[in-house]
């Protein structure tokens, strides 16, 4: 039985080992369900600050490229807008020397006009054909030099129409290439989104997968399953290396002098042909939890060990432990604690077959004084089955006579409490019988007269009902 005190009251409950483990692994689950859900959140946070980290070094990467290809664009939109400002500029210088030429030209032709002229007035017999002949080159001329005049701004034109093409097409060019590093972000922002939630679905598949482990991973499964082990191993070569042995669980619950039942884990018993024991061990397994908060240690099950072994005549008493997984001198390999209790050993569950084995075979260089032992001990053996015997009937007795006395002394004090319980479900009844008497006498001392006193507004209703009710 184990005792619990309530942190309120401090009133101490007694409660069987089965409802003690329930309550423990009820606090493990909560503090377990806390640390996991702890866990949870950081891996939330985690997750999201790196999302944030990868998107917003993403965004700087593109903000980076658009504004690079933005710089480059307003470079060409500049240079187009300076080409066009240098096309026009000699354009216009173009068309500035033209109408200078042609204004030239046009003085010429005046001049030379009012030469002609001249010379009409000063000479009327000059030859018309000649005169009309100069008339008709200078026109030549003129048309000539118009043409000129066209072709040349036309080349300038065409000139300016090739490079604002040339310019368009680079824009073009960069809004293409600008459209391509968004969609490049959008894809890169997509696939980056996508490993991340396939990320987090693997971490919550992992999450759920290690929550319903320890779910069903009770306190008495993490033992057995290092039982489970050490038996497995044994029975790869139980029918090679030891296959007259015996090796099982220790079922058998026997009482001690201090009134205990215990029993041990595994033992493994071989006798020779002829009946003489060869070997006797007595295991404990020894295991817990990772998330456990109290770590237990290997010397705190020598006593108990050490007792089933004797209790069994066993020869020898091994903790096969996984405790104090951090301990030296437990790591190094077979430990003999025979310093403590005799001929017991601690070893890590990988020794399991090798300290079989090595005890084995030294059982077997003294197999011959065990023959010697037992023929002794059977020259005496009616003696000692009588004592033997005599002290199991005393103990027997002696704790049936102390289990009889706890049960009284039990019966008694749960009939005290019941008298004492009752006793109070008595008072209760006679108090909640007090106060509906208390209420029916309010009830029935009740009446018109008490209500209406110092209420003249009710006084006058209820005159008025009475009055009423005279009339009719």
């Amino acid at each position: 039985m184990a005792e619990i005190k309530c942190p309120k009251c401090g009133e101490i409950f007694q409660i069987d080992e089965s409802g003690y483990a329930e309550i423990v692994k009820q606090v493990r689950n909560k503090e377990f369900d806390e640390d996991l859900k702890k866990r949870e959140i950081s891996f939330e946070q985690e997750k999201r600050s790196a999302v944030d980290v990868a998107v917003s070094k993403n965004d700087a990467e593109r903000t980076k490229e658009i504004a690079d290809l933005q710089s480059k664009l307003a470079a060409a939109e500049n240079a187009l807008e300076i080409a066009r400002e240098q096309s026009q500029n000699r354009l216009q210088l173009a068309l500035a020397e033209k109408s200078t030429e042609i204004a030239k030209l046009k003085g010429d032709l005046e001049a030379s006009h009012r030469e002609k002229q001249s010379a009409i007035d000063v000479a009327v017999s000059r030859n018309r054909e000649e005169f009309t002949k100069e008339m008709t080159e200078l026109r030549a001329k003129l048309a000539s030099t118009e043409s000129t005049l066209k072709e040349m701004d036309e080349k300038t034109k065409s000139e300016i129409q090739l490079v604002v093409a040339s310019k368009e097409n680079e824009i073009i060019k960069l809004k293409a290439d600008l459209q391509n590093a968004d969609k490049e972000k959008i894809l890169n922002e997509k696939n980056l989104k996508e490993q991340f939630d396939l990320q987090l679905r693997m971490k919550d598949e992992q999450i759920a997968q290690y929550k319903d482990f320890k779910s069903r991973q009770s306190t008495k499964m993490i033992g057995e399953s290092l039982e489970q082990f050490c038996l497995t191993e044994f029975n790869k070569i139980r029918m090679t290396a030891f296959p007259a042995a015996i090796f099982g669980k220790d079922n058998e619950v026997l009482v001690g002098l201090d009134g205990k039942g215990t029993k041990g884990d595994f033992v493994f018993k071989e006798n020779t042909p002829d009946g003489v024991e060869l070997l006797s061990i007595m295991f404990e397994m020894k295991n817990q939890s990772d998330d456990t908060q109290s770590k237990q240690k290997n010397e705190k099950f020598f006593a108990k060990l050490d007792e089933d072994r004797r209790k069994k005549n066993c020869e020898y008493a091994v903790l096969v432990s996984l405790l104090e997984e951090d301990s030296e001198l437990y790591n190094t390999g077979i430990v003999d604690v025979s310093y403590a209790f005799p001929k017991m050993y601690v070893i890590r569950p990988q020794f399991f077959i090798p300290m079989i084995t090595l005890l084995r075979n030294a059982a077997s260089k003294s197999l011959e004084a065990k023959r010697e032992l037992a023929t002794i001990k059977s020259q005496n053996i009616d003696v000692t089955h009588f004592e033997e015997k005599l002290i199991e009937f005393k103990n027997a007795f002696s704790r049936n006579y102390e289990l009889a006395g706890k049960q009284f002394a039990k019966s008694i004090e749960e009939i005290d409490a019941s008298i004492k319980h009752l006793n109070a479900v008595k008072e209760q009844l006679l108090s909640c019988d007090r106060n509906l008497r208390l209420a029916n006498d309010k009830a029935e001392d009740l009446t018109v007269k008490k209500l209406t006193y110092n209420n003249p507004t009710m006084k006058a209703k209820f005159d008025a009902l009475k009055e009423k009710s005279e009339e009719e």
